[in-house]
């Protein structure tokens, strides 16, 4: 074996591949987006990246390892100057060979994703590539954290495996589809363009995506920042010393009465202010996002009370079952702050409302993370159920005034007292004293706590440091179900 000979050979060919098709490359500049090792270099920290299979660059997909703020990731980018970025068997391969890698040493993997489809040329077996990627995805839910990066397209079975994954990021150049838009289009006897089809706004407001950005770079630093913010895998139990007060007081909420956007408290809550809300867009009467309190992560569950007055929703139930399956895949505690006058008052089947309310409620019941659960305001009927009771959260904090009943104290009087109404000189001052009497005798937050359901009724400027106490106090949680297989959530 000549050494000396064959390296300068090697590294020839080495560089080929890193250089590409400059044509290609131009194209791919000219449609606003960088190139696939180029997308790497910019999630990964300078010069981490270590890629694995240089040599096969005929797979269409760039494979490796590296790390985001020092914590080790996989990671690996269809590449669309190789042959759009098609799968095949070589493709699929080089995928599977990080996601076993991820799995043997529990770091989180990201997928970037930029490709036209199946190797058509390939036939059965590039199908066969692309499921076995998408089972090794399931395979791995819930042991490392998934991240996909849609920077382009991701049509049939690719956009399956990114709605697999734990969080769907987007640019502005991606396009999350199973049917393009000139199928869809012949059906419809109509133009659809991809925007409107399958673009990252369609794609929100579907909850298929979880984020969204302008550029690849913002794209890139959102994926960062998530890589960040959770824990590496489902033992990791690492928490970060916080630059933020424990014990800081919330002065803001000083007088207020009704809050008019729950997530100012929740970033009022969270270290520094700071916050990822996902799936926005999405059924925005409820709110999921990440921060941390006390340097450890959490996940917030949250009503919009502003909005049809926190009703609970189909999509809202899916929204907040979705994410507080991902927290207790991860430990990540949750935090359910609640003003729900109950379930949406809808024409909809009242069958889909139930199943809904049910998968909300399964989601949370089942968790064995930590639950805290905060009452602002109402919480009526299945929200209180799905979002607060003991089924649900391990401690419950109420705010002076909070109603918890199976119904607002003005339904309840109109139910139990329309006799006392009706023969009542004056009417409306009798609704006001029974409606008063069903607050302090029934629906009141303190009277919820003398009976043991309520822990406390809190002082809003207190709502961060008794949030944090109860997550340090309950840190040491561990809860042993009965021997199954897994539950059968309620689809």
């Amino acid at each position: 074996m000549n050494v000396e000979r064959n390296l300068p050979v090697v590294r020839e060919r080495k560089l080929a591949i890193l250089k590409g098709d400059p044509e290609l490359c131009a194209q791919q500049k000219k449609a606003g987006k960088l190139l696939a090792r180029e997308r790497i270099a910019q999630l990964l920290d300078a010069a981490s990246f270590v890629e694995l299979d240089v040599l096969n660059a005929d797979a269409g997909v760039v494979t490796g390892y590296g790390l985001v703020n020092g914590s080790p990731v996989y990671v690996y980018a269809q590449d669309f100057t190789v042959k759009g970025g098609s799968v095949g068997v070589a493709h699929a391969r080089k995928v599977l060979k990080v996601m076993d890698l991820a799995e043997k040493t529990g770091a989180p993997v990201i997928g970037i994703l930029d490709t036209a489809g199946a190797r058509l040329d390939e036939g059965v077996d590039a199908m066969n590539a692309y499921a076995q990627m998408a089972g090794r995805v399931s395979k791995l839910s819930g042991v490392v954290p998934q991240i996909s990066l849609v920077l382009g397209q991701c049509g049939g079975i690719a956009s399956a495996i990114a709605g697999m994954t734990d969080i769907t990021i987007m640019s502005k150049n991606g396009a999350l589809f199973v049917n393009g838009p000139m199928v869809v289009s012949a059906v419809a006897g109509k133009e659809v363009d991809m925007a409107t089809l399958a673009g990252p706004q369609a794609s929100m407001r579907s909850g298929m995506a979880q984020l969204t950005a302008e550029t690849d770079e913002e794209a890139i630093a959102a994926a960062r920042k998530l890589v960040s913010m959770l824990p590496v895998n489902n033992l990791d139990e690492a928490v970060e010393i916080s630059a933020d007060d424990v014990n800081r007081e919330l002065a803001e909420l000083n007088g207020v009465d009704k809050l008019e956007d729950i997530r100012d408290l929740i970033r009022s809550v969270s270290d520094l202010g700071d916050v990822v809300e996902l799936s926005a867009d999405f059924a925005p009467s409820m709110v999921t996002a990440l921060g941390k309190i006390g340097g450890a992560t959490v996940g917030f569950i949250a009503n919009q009370a502003a909005k049809d007055e926190g009703r609970l929703t189909v999509y809202g139930c899916k929204k907040a079952a979705a994410f507080a399956s991902f927290c207790d895949c991860f430990s990540i505690p949750v935090v359910t702050v609640v003003d729900s006058m109950g379930m949406k008052i809808s024409t909809a089947p009242q069958g889909e409302l139930a199943r809904n309310g049910a998968q909300l409620m399964f989601a949370l019941s089942q968790a064995t993370n930590v639950r805290i659960a905060l009452i602002v305001g109402n919480a009526v009927g299945m929200g209180y159920a799905a979002l607060a009771s003991r089924a649900s959260a391990d401690v419950v904090y109420a705010w002076p005034g909070a109603v918890i009943s199976a119904v607002t104290p003005k339904i309840a009087v109109q139910l139990n007292s329309a006799d006392e109404l009706k023969g009542a000189d004056d009417p409306y001052a009798k609704r006001a004293e029974l409606e008063n009497r069903y607050m302090d005798d029934v629906a009141d937050g303190v009277n919820a706590a003398k009976l043991g359901y309520v822990d406390d009724v809190i002082e809003p400027v207190q709502t961060r440091q008794m949030i944090a106490a109860a997550l340090e106090m309950l840190s040491g949680k561990r809860e042993n179900g009965p021997a199954r297989k897994h539950g059968n959530m309620p689809l």
